[in-house]
């Protein structure tokens, strides 16, 4: 799932053509989807921007809001803290994504038991604030940086998606 746009005209998109629907049935079959950009933050509970609260995907618990930055967009070369064991990031854990956005998650609570396994989440950091840079969670990935244009380091990175299907 490619974004590029705002939170309400994405899933406005998304509902024109029954896509929570198809990506749900993706996702319960065991098949993958790696959402991108606004790609990714759709699939959160909702978005806030600009005053417009939209509902999302909900397939992860949190709330995408601005980051706090004296200087947004987020635009350029970014490092991520990748978590151990992580497929998406193998070998390119120490090197720079391209970021363009200006809303993103900053919190992340999700709750686990001994029979589920929790997603791995890859942070990142702007104007001395924190947010979700990369989700894996079983068949569902995805990325808040553009790896199609994060040059050898993104093309790695999407490689390594591919060899987990």
């Amino acid at each position: 799932m490619p974004g590029v746009g705002a939170y309400a005209a994405c899933m406005a998109g998304l509902r024109a053509v029954d896509g929570p629907r198809a990506i749900g049935r993706r996702l319960s079959g065991g098949r993958p989807v790696l959402g991108i950009c606004v790609g990714m933050q759709v699939l959160f509970e909702r978005g806030v921007e600009r005053g417009v609260d939209t509902e999302g995907l909900g397939e992860w618990p949190g709330v995408v809001t601005e980051v706090p930055s004296p200087v947004l967009p987020h635009m350029g070369w970014n490092t991520v803290e990748a978590p151990s064991g992580s497929r998406m990031f193998a070998g390119v854990e120490g090197e720079r994504f391209y970021f363009v956005h200006s809303y993103g998650v900053r919190n992340w609570t999700l709750e686990t038991n001994d029979r589920t396994r929790a997603p791995l989440v890859t942070w990142a950091e702007h104007g001395g604030d924190r947010f979700v840079a990369a989700v894996e969670n079983g068949p569902l990935s995805a990325t808040q940086f553009h790896p199609e244009k994060s040059g050898d380091a993104g093309a790695a990175l999407l490689r390594n998606w591919v060899d987990t299907l």
